[in-house]
């Protein structure tokens, strides 16, 4: 015992270094199980063997992006609900000024490419006729396209498709749902393993200086790196319910905590970066069930046509005929299709104002079960957690290694 204590004495400075050496050890550890989380986004290293790395969410993205879209489709949203807080006569009123003249366009270039001559020798008050009569009715096309969507939304638009697509064509996207929704629990996890690792490292030093055992600090870096990685990670999800101590703390994980921040936060992520205006249009203007769209489109312009052709049906049919008269009803619906990323855009801010996706979000969010919940975050830990463990303790026993030979020297 006295030899201990002269020891102590002696080497003081160095024992004392120990604690903190293993707080470091802790929150290295965390940091580095943290980043290898989230990056590389891309593959670095050998490809075929064990020798690399790529983040565990952008290598897993379309697991990951397949499951948020499940719990946001299946809980968080109704784009039925969404869409029918769209009134159709404000949305008209936004877009009126450019869909007149987008409508001006393609009155004048399907008439003047699909009958040139015919065109070109009515006179101009003819012609402004003409295209007056087309944009006069446009507003009410406009009207009715807008309720068929709203009527028809599944047949059209793919939402499922959309966000899984969005998701996993952009990882550095799915990166930062993930992270932004979830740093305060990666400061939580890097802050643990200092708590942890200082109180571990107390005990390293006792057990060191009874032993002089030159495994014991390897092999208490390891431990050290493996339990604090395991133990932040548990820490954040469980227990899943609140727990009360000696009427006094309330045990609970940390995410399960957050739930109305998190449901305010990533309410605003999933409207400002998933679910916008624009991702939706170019998902119902050029996804899987686009062609539903255009059918639909089709069909309203083949109508508006025949309706404003009805007065001069005989004279139409014969100056121009049935069959170039479908081409050119073709032609308008597709030039209508063409033109409606830049029409809409000037009632971007309506529909996201209108839509109001993010409240939705909030607030369903608040109504999901404790296990619901933890879907939002739990898989981007579940797959390969083992390894991102496994290297805190590899790195730990590195480091108490160091540890040793300082001790030594």
């Amino acid at each position: 015992m006295d030899a201990i204590l002269a020891d102590l004495e002696q080497h003081w400075p160095l024992y004392a270094a120990i604690p903190f050496i293993a707080a470091l050890i802790g929150y290295v550890t965390k940091r580095v199980a943290i980043e290898m989380m989230f990056r590389p986004l891309e593959f670095v290293g050998i490809k075929g063997t064990i020798f690399g790395w790529q983040g565990v969410v952008p290598r897993h993205g379309g697991r990951m992006a397949a499951v948020a879209t499940d719990l946001l489709t299946s809980n968080l949203l109704d784009l039925k609900e969404v869409f029918a807080r769209i009134d159709p006569d404000r949305m008209v009123r936004e877009v009126e000024q450019p869909l007149l003249r987008a409508i001006d366009d393609i009155a004048r270039d399907v008439l003047a490419e699909h009958h040139p001559r015919m065109w070109e020798v009515l006179p101009t008050m003819a012609q402004e006729m003409i295209v007056k009569q087309v944009q006069a009715s446009s507003p009410k096309l406009a009207r009715q396209l807008m309720e068929e969507i709203r009527e028809n939304l599944d047949e059209i638009l793919d939402v499922k498709h959309m966000t899984v697509q969005n998701l996993t064509s952009d990882k550095a996207l799915l990166v930062r749902l993930i992270r932004e929704t979830s740093r305060p629990e990666m400061a939580f996890i890097a802050r643990s393993g200092i708590y942890f690792g200082f109180t571990l490292g107390i005990a390293q030093a006792l057990v060191w200086a009874i032993t002089k055992e030159p495994l014991v600090m390897p092999i208490f870096g390891g431990a050290i790196g493996l339990f604090t990685d395991w133990l932040a990670i548990k820490l954040i999800f469980v227990p899943r319910e609140p727990i009360r101590l000696f009427n006094r703390f309330t045990l609970q994980g940390k995410f399960q905590r957050r739930r109305e921040e998190v449901a305010k936060q990533y309410g605003e992520l999933i409207a400002r970066e998933v679910l916008t205006v624009p991702n939706l249009l170019r998902s119902v203007l050029s996804g899987p069930r686009s062609d539903r769209l255009f059918a639909m489109v089709q069909r309203m312009v083949a109508e508006a046509v025949d309706e404003q052709a009805s007065i001069a049906r005989p004279v139409v049919a014969v100056a121009i005929g049935d069959r170039r008269m479908t081409e050119m009803k073709r032609a308008a619906a597709q030039r209508v299709m063409a033109t409606f990323p830049t029409t809409v855009r000037y009632a971007e801010d309506y529909l996201t104002e209108a839509m109001d996706v993010a409240h939705m979000v909030e607030e369903r969010m608040r109504e999901l079960t404790p296990i619901e919940y933890e879907g939002l975050l739990r898989p981007a830990f579940r797959q390969d957690e083992w390894k991102l463990i496994a290297v805190g303790a590899v790195i730990g026993a590195l480091v108490g290694e160091l540890q040793v030979l300082l001790m030594l020297h």
